[in-house]
């Protein structure tokens, strides 16, 4: 955890439920974080083991430190800006079981608005595989086996396969496999560590799975900014270090030349976009408040939950229409209520009702029915926004709300 409080209080109550059927152990390593994290967790999730570091030593670092404390037969890596499901645990430990080749396992990744995210399953970047990927090949061609090779966008996302990388995001590992191929790799600080152990799994013998039948959500970067040049740089020097312990001399050489050239491009590419958007910027100034989207939000809740988060919009005295609750049930039993429809007739109530924000309740509805809902809708123009029980705070892909005092 590195100062993102709000994503890791959330991340803790999705695994405190997915863990009460599993002998589980759950530590929270701060990376010196200065936002009081830890002492949420003290006081929210006292049976969660913390580890409190007093400088930031990088991801593998940290990650090393819990797995040396563990006790248990697997471990599993996972970001604090992701949500579990209530199932998630029991079926990629039942997997791993039934599965004696697996030294390692990664499920089935959404973000914050129910996309996707193609690095749930990716190859080892070989530099055919790197140059595709960096020059956009993969892009114009992601189900191509050759082209696509980077995402393995071949591979259909809903069956489980054979993979290359597993997501540090969400990484399950054998603790016996663990004993032979050595822990994280302290040589990366943030990012490839991910790529280097699933190449050292493989070379162990074992395999690596892509398991969709649990999904997760993943915000995906709350706790950096992927798109400036200081994460380009350190995301693209991973990969060098990656290369020069694992490739030929010749096939390093060639992979190290493309990727700083790909750092001077995407360097370049980021001076210029700032400069137009700069310059967009004064030719056109931002819309007056009168000129921005009002917000048309609905809470899907039982009532006494949707109507808490309902309090708690109002209180905050922001600019929206508050249009009215959806039951997150089949059938709406108090038809004198605020509620304007039900949950499986949510398409046709966004469309009626013109609304542009949904909250979901996460104590009425469990994370994959959420996701499932996501995914349903398929609309670009809404925003999904999560409020955890008991929470102050309502999470979204690229916000988060607090209510706190």
């Amino acid at each position: 955890n590195y100062n993102v409080k709000y994503f890791l209080n959330q991340c803790l109550k999705s695994v405190e439920i997915a863990c009460e059927n599993i002998a589980s152990e759950v530590f929270v390593v701060d990376n010196n974080s200065s936002d009081d994290s830890m002492a949420m967790v003290a006081r929210e999730f006292p049976l969660v083991k913390r580890i409190e570091n007093k400088e930031n030593k990088g991801f593998s670092f940290a990650n090393n430190q819990a797995i040396k404390a563990s006790t248990g037969e697997y471990v599993l890596l996972l970001n604090p800006d992701t949500i579990v499901d209530i199932e998630t645990f029991t079926k990629i430990v039942k997997f791993m079981d039934a599965s004696p080749d697996a030294g390692g396992l990664g499920v089935k990744m959404v973000d914050g608005q129910g996309d996707f995210l193609p690095e749930s399953k990716r190859a080892f970047p070989t530099p055919t595989v790197a140059f595709y990927k960096m020059f956009g090949l993969t892009l114009l061609f992601p189900k191509s086996k050759t082209f696509g090779a980077y995402h393995l966008g071949y591979l259909d996302e809903d069956k489980i396969a054979q993979v290359d990388v597993l997501s540090g995001a969400f990484m399950l590992l054998r603790k016996s496999t663990l004993d032979v191929t050595g822990l994280l790799d302290e040589t990366y600080f943030m990012y490839g560590e991910d790529v280097d152990l699933s190449y050292r799994i493989i070379k162990a013998g074992y395999k690596n799975y892509y398991f969709p039948d649990t999904q997760i959500i993943h915000y995906k970067g709350e706790s950096t900014k992927r798109t400036n040049i200081k994460y380009i740089i350190v995301f693209y020097k991973a990969m060098i270090i990656f290369a020069r312990t694992h490739f030929s001399k010749g096939n390093a050489k060639t992979f190290t030349l493309l990727l700083n050239l790909a750092i001077y491009a995407r360097a370049c590419l980021a001076l210029f976009a700032g400069i137009a958007t700069k310059f967009l910027a004064v030719v056109n100034p931002k819309p007056g408040k009168a000129d921005v989207e009002q917000r048309r939000i609905a809470v899907i809740g039982d009532k006494a939950e949707a109507g808490r988060i309902k309090d708690m919009l109002h209180s905050k005295n922001d600019n929206f229409d508050f249009i009215g609750l959806i039951s997150p049930l089949k059938t709406i039993i108090d038809i004198k209520t605020e509620y304007i429809g039900k949950l499986d007739q949510l398409k046709e109530v966004i469309e009626i009702y013109n609304l542009n924000e949904i909250i979901f309740c996460s104590k009425d509805l469990s994370p994959q029915l959420i996701m499932d809902q996501m995914k349903h809708i398929k609309r670009s123009d809404i925003r999904y926004k999560i409020a955890p029980p008991n929470s102050s705070y309502i999470i979204g892909s690229k916000s988060i709300i607090s209510f706190a005092k």
